[in-house]
């Protein structure tokens, strides 16, 4: 800082004038913001009343189905012909399957690739 600007600043007091100006900005920005908050949220919709809140079926609550499901088999090409597309494959669907046994992992192995696991040896 030069001489001049402290002698500036200390003798007029403009630098007081400067901070206060400043100051009343930010509160013109913070009164503006707060004023079109309540413009925007007047416009939404009111919230929903008790009545209008979603509520269980007749039946009672909806419980999860544990079933194992199996693809549908990849249609298999004929010798000699043209192997099919991903486009000209469906969505694969699947079905129940027969088999109501869930299927388990090997014994001593960890489950998953990278599990930390010794693997089936």
């Amino acid at each position: 800082m030069t001489t001049a600007s402290v002698q500036l600043a200390a003798a007029s007091g403009l630098l007081s004038l400067v901070l206060f100006v400043v100051a009343l900005a930010v509160l013109a920005v913070l009164g503006g913001s707060f004023w079109l908050g309540t413009r925007v949220k007047s416009r939404e919709p009111a919230r929903p009343r008790p009545e209008e809140q979603p509520h269980l079926p007749p039946g009672g609550a909806v419980h999860e189905v544990r079933e194992n499901r199996e693809p549908d088999e990849v249609p298999r090409t004929p010798k000699g012909g043209r192997p099919l597309t991903p486009y000209e494959l469906t969505n694969m669907q699947t079905r129940s399957s027969g088999d109501k046994t869930r299927p388990r992992w090997s014994r001593g192995s960890s489950g998953s690739f990278g599990g930390g696991g010794i693997g089936s040896h």
